[in-house]
């Protein structure tokens, strides 16, 4: 019979109903797969912090005085998307933070389990609500693998306090989560962790009697660890595994090397993705890298973005862009061998073909810069946006028939190669927009001397209309 006081549990099983036995029990862990011992689980999931205390890195949210922290130390939490890259403490920050509540805890993924599963919980948090009053946190992992239906699942739940929200991505939230959900659950971003926090990490792991390594007896220098924290690129999970695997190949009472480490890690694979954040991320930086002149950045970038998978011929059409917006005819070659650059990768293919990728994002970046084509080209689809109707003027009109010239087509036009200097006095914008400059040469590279020849033309065409002035009076006196 239930004691006087005790809370009737509807739902048992309480991912927070107590400690997590110790390593090498034999028995299972809370939230661990049925069935597996804890010893039999891998180091990094053996190694999750249970306190805040183990905690590494993301002390912009977790310091003093941070609002974090704060949640902490009141034991409340409210509805929160975590944002960051694999291994940078998502899921084990969000069960830190229930920990610290009297809430149920209940954990799933986006990428195996779906709406059924969230009704499933929601049902019983209503019902523990109803039964209990103890509140549901419900944790969402890789929430962007729902789409903008499922998501929308959340909302009158989160809305009527049924349920807490935490969800965790390691997208962009601004393209991967709906808006209205980011309304109530507001966004913390988690950074990598430093080489500094993850080789606390990997000395923790090594030196752990219950849940680590240190039974092997393994010998490891601090040069070896620092080594491996700089292959683990901020992944916390990633050095844990690649520090097992170097564990099982040195042996019990083995020195770990950097050799070891180096074969345990096998292939490093770039951190890209060619459809999210990380695609746009480092084609700006390329595009910045080439704008600023600055080559050994751009190659830097453009080497990414292949080692990481990228279309070769998008990087071309890219390189075309750069050499139109960000030079145009400061170097009028920059579009020449932008082509020739995306027509050479198409004949020779990957690998041979990206040399010329790199040759024509070098020239690119070392050419005089000039976005003036850019602003002249806004410039005209603005006036032509404003000004749809304007009609073109009657002296630059073709007329092909008799009724059209009779009409005054072409008439008082003046064909410039017979005009002196090859400049007649007249203008070829509507008088909607006459007397706008749309496109004004810059002073760098080939656009200087662009910038002195429309001067020339402009003060010859000022020369040739006053003389023609001058004739007209001249007439009427006569």
């Amino acid at each position: 019979m239930r004691a006087p006081g005790d809370e009737l549990d509807l739902f048992p099983g309480d991912k927070n109903a107590g400690p997590a036995p110790k390593s090498g029990s034999g028995t299972e862990t809370p939230g661990s797969p049925a069935g597996v011992p804890e010893s039999d689980r891998p180091l990094a999931a053996r190694m999750r912090p249970r306190s805040l205390s183990e905690f590494q890195g993301q002390s912009h949210l977790l310091g003093p005085g941070r609002v974090l922290r704060a949640m902490l130390d009141r034991g409340e939490v409210g509805s929160m998307i975590f944002w960051g890259p694999p291994g940078s403490g998502k899921t084990t920050l969000a069960r830190l933070l229930a920990e610290g509540t009297d809430a149920r805890f209940e954990s799933f993924s986006a990428v195996t389990e779906g709406v059924a599963r969230v009704r499933e919980i929601i049902g019983e948090a209503k019902e523990r609500q109803r039964a209990t009053g103890r509140k549901t946190i419900l944790f969402c992992d890789e929430i962007h693998r729902f789409n903008k239906a499922q998501q929308d699942a959340f909302l009158p739940h989160v809305e009527d306090g049924t349920i807490i929200l935490m969800g965790a991505t390691t997208e962009n939230p601004s393209f991967e989560v709906v808006r209205p959900l980011l309304s109530r659950a507001p966004v913390f971003l988690l950074e990598p962790l430093s080489e500094a926090s993850i080789s606390v990490i990997l000395r923790t792991a090594l030196e752990d009697p219950d849940r680590g390594l240190a039974s092997m007896d393994l010998l490891c220098g601090d040069d070896v660890l620092a080594f491996l924290a700089k292959e683990s690129d901020g992944d916390a999970r990633r050095a844990l595994g690649i520090l097992e695997g170097a564990a099982n190949l040195a042996g019990q009472g083995g020195t770990l090397t950097p050799e070891l480490v180096t074969e345990a890690a096998q292939l490093r694979f770039a951190i890209y993705d060619k459809s999210g954040e990380e695609h746009f991320n480092l084609i700006s930086a390329l595009h910045k890298a080439v704008r600023g002149s600055d080559p050994d950045g751009a190659l830097y970038w453009l080497a990414r973005m292949l080692e990481g998978g990228e279309d070769p011929l998008y990087l071309a059409r890219r390189l075309i862009r750069m050499a139109t917006e960000d030079i145009g005819l400061s170097e009028p070659g920059a579009l020449q061998v932008a082509v020739a650059a995306r027509d050479a990768y198409h004949f020779l293919g990957s690998p041979e073909g990206e040399l010329a990728l790199a040759e024509a994002t070098v020239y690119l970046a070392t050419c005089p810069k000039s976005n003036r084509i850019y602003l002249g080209w806004k410039g005209a689809q603005r006036a032509a946006r404003e000004t749809p109707g304007a009609p073109v003027p009657l002296t630059i009109r073709n007329a092909p028939t008799d009724l059209m010239k009779d009409l005054g087509y072409g008439a008082g036009y003046r064909y410039d190669h017979d005009e002196a200097h090859g400049v007649a006095p007249q203008t070829y914008l509507p008088d909607e927009v006459e007397g706008e400059a749309f496109y004004t040469p810059g002073p760098y590279g080939h656009e200087a001397t662009i910038q002195k020849r429309l001067e020339w033309w402009a003060e010859k065409r000022a020369e040739a209309k006053e003389k023609a002035e001058g004739e007209g009076e001249g007439e009427g006196e006569g």
